[in-house]
C-alpha cells in the first residue's frame, strides 16, 4: 500500500518499489478521499470593497453591480450594515445576495436611475403587470439565485407609481427569504414565467401596490410571510405578458398573515392561461390593524374580498383547495367569479372555472355577501364548501329582494360590483354541482334578506346549514330556477319560513327538515307541484 508521501510523488519508503499502475491508482484514491478545503468556497464579496459607501446619500448602483458581476458562481454578494442607495441592479445566475441586519438596499428617488419600461406589444396587461425592467432588483433568465435577509429593501416612495422592488422574468430556482420589504410603489415581488420559487419569512410593509404576484409561474411556495399593502396581498395571474398562454400551477400559499385593501388571497384577474393545483391554507386575513399601534397604514376602506377566485379572460381554472383560513373585517369573505372580460380575445368568451374546495374557513365582521357566480350559458362547477362560519354585520335592504342582479359579465371582476345582493350570506348563480355542508351564516343586526339564494343552480346539496332568521317575511333559503336540489337540516329556530321555491325551470327539489328547521315553504304558482318533495330527518345531519 502506498503511503501519502509516495502518492504525492515524494521519495518512496525504503524497500518499496511501486509500479506505475499502483502509483496512479493510489493517487486517484487520495484525490477522491481528500476533503475540500474551507478556502475552496467563494469568499463573500462585500459591496463596500467595490466602492459602495452605504451612507444613504451617495448612489451605490455601480459599486453594487460591480460586486454582482465579478462574484464567482455560487458566490455571496454581502451588504454590511448601512443604507445603500441604488437604481436598477441586474442579477446573475448562481448568486446569493445577502443583506445583513442593519443593511438596507434603498431605491433611488430618481426614476432616471432605473431601466425604462419595456412592454411587449399585445400583452393585454397593464404596465405594472407586464413590465419587468423598471425595477430595483431585476432578473432575466437567471437560475439558482438567493435573495436573503435579515436586512431590508426600501422602495423609498410615498405613493403608488414607481419601480418594483424585485422583478424576475423567466427565472428558475429562486429563493427569497428572511427579508423586509417596505414602501414599494409598485409590486413588491413580481414573478413572470418563473419556476421553482421559494418565498419564506418575508415581511412586506406599507406597500402601495400588490404584495407577491406569481404570473405564469409553476412550483411556487409562499410560506410564513406577512404582507401589509394597499392592494392585493398575494395575487396569482395567468396573463399574456410573455406573448403566449402559460399556466400557473402547483402554487402553495401557507401560514401567511395578510393585511390589505383589496383582496387577500387572489387568483386572477389576468386569466388567459391555465390555473391548476393551487393551495391556500392556514392564513389569517385582516381588514383592520387594531393590534398595531399605530396601524401600518391607513387601510380604509377595508378589503373587498378575502379569498377571490376569478377567471374572466377565457382561460381554465381548476383544482383549487382553500383551507384553514381566518378573516376579520373583510367585506366579502368569498368571491368566486367566472366572467367574460375577454382580454386577448377577439370575441370575449367565458372559459372554465371548476373543482374548487373551500373548507375550515371562519370570517367575522363581513359587510357584503359572498357570491359564487358564472354567466348565462357558462356555469361554474364542482364547488364544495364545508365547515364555513361567516358572521356578517347585517342591516341589509329588503328592496334587494325585488331588484334583478345585473350580470356585469364584461366588467372588471371585483366583489365591490356585487355588494348589494338579495342574500346576506351566500348568493350562488349559474352554478352546477354545488355542495354546502356544515355551514353557519349569521348576522349581528337584523337583516330582511335570506341567508342563502340559489339562482339557476343545478345539482346542489345543502346539508346542516345554521342561519340567523331573516327579519320580516323572507325565508332562510330562496331557490329560483333550481334543479336537482337537496335541502337537508336547515336550522334557524326563529325563522317563520324555510324556503321560497320559484321559477318555472325549478324541478326535482327535495327538502328534509331537521330539528330546529322551520317547516313553512312558499311555492311560486309557476313551479310544478311535482317538483317538490319533503321529508323528516331522524336526527340533525
Amino acid at each position: 500500500m502506498l503511503t501519502q508521501p509516495e502518492a504525492s510523488g515524494l521519495q518512496p519508503a525504503i524497500g518499496v518499489n511501486p509500479s506505475r499502475r499502483a502509483l496512479l491508482r493510489g493517487a486517484g484514491l487520495l484525490i477522491l478521499s481528500r476533503p475540500l478545503r474551507a478556502s475552496s468556497e467563494p469568499t463573500p464579496l462585500s459591496v463596500r470593497d467595490h466602492g459602495a459607501r452605504g451612507d444613504g446619500r451617495a448612489k451605490d448602483t455601480a459599486a453594487i453591480q460591480s460586486a454582482i458581476d465579478v462574484a464567482a458562481p455560487g458566490g455571496v454578494v454581502f451588504f454590511p450594515p448601512g443604507d445603500y442607495l441604488s437604481g436598477t441592479l441586474r442579477l446573475r445566475s448562481r448568486l446569493v445576495l445577502q443583506l445583513a441586519a442593519g443593511a438596507s438596499l434603498v431605491a433611488s428617488p430618481d426614476d432616471e436611475d432605473f431601466d425604462r419600461y419595456v412592454l411587449r406589444e399585445k400583452s393585454f396587461a397593464d404596465r405594472e403587470t407586464a413590465d419587468f425592467t423598471f425595477t430595483l432588483l431585476q432578473g432575466r433568465h437567471v437560475q439558482h439565485v438567493d435573495i436573503i435577509g435579515p436586512g431590508r429593501i426600501d422602495g423609498n416612495r410615498r405613493s403608488r407609481g414607481g419601480p418594483k422592488l424585485i422583478a424576475l422574468k423567466q427565472c428558475r430556482h429562486i429563493t427569497i427569504r428572511g427579508l423586509t420589504l417596505e414602501n414599494a410603489p409598485n409590486y413588491n415581488i413580481s414573478l413572470l414565467g418563473c419556476d421553482h420559487v421559494d418565498i419564506r419569512s418575508v415581511a412586506i410593509r406599507n406597500g402601495y401596490s400588490d404584495g407577491i404576484d406569481p404570473d405564469c409561474c409553476r412550483h411556487v411556495r409562499i410560506a410564513g410571510c406577512r404582507v401589509e399593502c394597499r392592494d392585493d396581498a398575494v395575487a396569482l395571474k395567468s396573463s399574456l405578458a410573455l406573448g403566449v398562454r402559460r399556466s400557473t400551477e402547483y402554487v402553495v400559499v401557507t401560514d401567511c398573515d395578510l393585511v390589505n385593501i383589496r383582496n387577500g388571497l387572489k387568483i386572477g384577474t389576468e386569466s388567459s392561461g391555465v390555473f391548476t393545483n393551487i393551495v391556500f391554507r392556514n392564513c389569517t386575513l385582516s381588514g383592520r390593524a387594531e393590534i398595531w399601534d399605530p396601524p401600518p397604514f391607513d387601510i380604509r376602506p377595508f378589503p373587498s374580498a378575502g379569498v377571490s377566485i376569478q377567471n374572466v379572460d377565457g382561460g381554465q381554472l381548476e383544482q383549487v383547495v382553500v383551507s384553514g383560513i381566518t378573516m376579520r373585517n373583510v367585506r366579502a369573505p368569498i368571491f368566486v367569479r367566472l366572467g367574460e372580460r375577454g382580454r386577448g380575445q377577439i370575441v370575449p368568451k367565458a372559459g372554465q372555472l371548476t373543482k374548487i374546495k373551500i373548507f375550515d374557513l371562519v370570517a367575522t365582521g363581513a359587510e357584503w355577501t359572498s357570491p359564487i357566480m358564472g354567466v348565462p350559458g357558462h356555469n361554474v362547477s364542482d364547488i364544495a364548501l364545508s365547515n364555513i362560519r361567516i358572521s356578517g354585520k347585517g342591516g341589509g335592504d329588503a328592496a334587494r329582494l325585488s331588484r334583478p342582479v345585473p350580470e356585469r359579465k364584461h366588467e372588471y371582476p371585483d366583489a365591490a360590483r356585487f355588494r348589494n345582493l338579495p342574500a346576506y350570506g351566500l348568493y350562488c348563480r349559474h352554478v352546477t354541482r354545488l355542495r354546502v355542508e356544515r355551514t353557519a351564516l349569521t348576522v349581528d343586526a337584523p337583516d330582511p334578506r335570506p341567508a342563502l339564494v340559489l339562482d339557476d343552480v343545478r345539482d346542489v346539496t345543502v346539508k346542516s346549514l345554521m342561519a340567523t332568521a331573516p327579519s320580516g317575511a323572507a325565508p332562510v333559503a330562496w331557490l329560483r330556477s333550481t334543479q336537482d336540489c337537496l335541502l337537508h337540516d336547515i336550522r334557524s329556530p326563529e325563522a317563520h319560513t324555510l324556503a321560497w321555491i320559484s321559477g318555472a325551470e325549478t324541478a326535482r327539489v327535495r327538502v328534509v327538515a331537521g330539528a330546529g328547521s322551520p317547516h313553512l315553504m312558499v311555492i311560486d304558482p309557476d313551479v310544478d307541484s311535482t317538483a317538490l318533495r319533503t321529508g323528516e330527518a331522524s336526527a340533525p345531519w
